[in-house]
């Protein structure tokens, strides 16, 4: 079933979104780098957050599933921007893993960011480089 996410211009370089199922709301902003203010999420940081928060989402899964202790884990991520044409270039992060995971766990959970149907959806010249501590 599709979703549907309004997205309202609200004026000095902001767009509003609103989640359809939940009413959820938020705003995004132009970056510095790009003549904004950067006072909150860029439509382009939304992206990265996406990967990380789908990453985290999917490894989750599998952590339950398995029974591996995954509160606490946490993914750092970091936008790269290319001008000519202006996009995301490169995302790299760090994932960090509770203590206590085992290799064999570690290989399942990072296999879960080819997973990620969001990380799945970039453009292949998009660069995706998460590493696990």
């Amino acid at each position: 079933m599709p979703l549907k996410i309004n997205a309202v211009y609200a004026g000095d370089d902001q767009v509003e979104l609103t989640h359809g199922p939940s009413g959820s709301r938020l705003l995004t902003d132009l970056p510095v780098d790009n003549g904004g203010r950067g006072r909150t999420f860029s439509p382009t940081d939304l992206a990265a957050a996406s990967v990380a928060s789908c990453v985290l989402s999917i490894m989750a899964k599998l952590a339950a599933r398995e029974g591996i202790k995954f509160e606490g884990a946490s993914i750092e991520i970091e936008k790269h921007m290319q001008e000519g044409p202006r996009r995301i270039a490169r995302l790299a992060g760090v994932v960090k893993l509770p203590p206590g995971i085992t290799p064999l766990q570690r290989e399942k959970l990072m296999a879960c960011v080819k997973a990620c149907p969001v990380s799945r959806s970039l453009h292949p010249d998009v660069a995706l480089e998460l590493t696990a501590v």
